[in-house]
């Protein structure tokens, strides 16, 4: 019986995949599937459900497409994008699609390996050339924040619920919240209605648990259900 992380591999160059599978086997990560198109990477992973998928930017159908469809239909499987250059474009985009980490490929074997385990341990690997415009760019642009429903699927709440979940945690009254973003208190009821419904909640409280927002303690009754 095979135990230990599981990898699929996608990458159109099989030398790539043959360099690619001998980084991983040294570090105990198993290869369970390999393929050399977006559709084949997505079915590989839809089949395998391995532990993370080893994806080329590049490959045929897309990189990013299959990065989408993978987050979406197997969010447990993390995603580590392989790019030409991992110019700030690229890992942004790469992050975008659901991937958890981007790697330049030519990346030494070695490396590769530190990087993937690294990766299984939750931590996000990044270009270091890149990684402070990145959380920049990220900061800037995002408003958006992926959770993680009830159910274990996962949702990308807009940016707009993102900010009234971030000054709930502040403890912000709706009064307060509505001021502060310049909507009316019927919006942000709203937003908060929606955004426990989306994520199978019972409660704005609940909503709070399950994206990672430390609990508000000083209720606010027009949020109470």
């Amino acid at each position: 019986m095979m135990v230990g992380p599981r990898a699929v591999l996608a990458d159109g160059h099989a030398l790539t995949r043959l360099g690619m599978r001998r980084a991983l086997e040294r570090v105990g990560v198993a290869v369970v599937g390999e393929a050399t198109d977006a559709d084949g990477a997505i079915a590989a992973v839809r089949r395998e459900r391995p532990d993370i998928c080893l994806l080329d930017v590049q490959i045929a159908g897309g990189g990013v497409v299959a990065a989408t469809a993978i987050a979406a239909t197997a969010p447990s499987t993390r995603i580590v994008v392989l790019c030409a250059t991992g110019t700030e474009e690229e890992v942004i985009g790469a992050l975008r699609a659901g991937a958890s980490g981007c790697l330049v490929k030519d990346v030494h074997p070695a490396a590769l390996g530190r990087a993937v385990r690294a990766t299984l341990d939750g931590e996000a690997s990044l270009p270091r050339a890149v990684t402070a415009r990145v959380l920049e760019e990220l900061r800037s642009r995002w408003g958006e924040r992926r959770a993680r429903t009830a159910s274990g699927e996962w949702v990308t709440l807009s940016g707009r619920e993102s900010e009234v979940l971030e000054l709930l945690q502040h403890r912000l009254t709706t009064r307060q919240i509505a001021d502060r973003l310049g909507i009316s208190t019927v919006t942000v009821r709203r937003h908060v209605s929606e955004t426990v419904r989306r994520l199978g909640v019972s409660d704005r409280d609940a909503a709070l648990q399950l994206t990672g927002v430390r609990r508000a303690t000083d209720r606010d009754p027009s949020l109470r259900s």
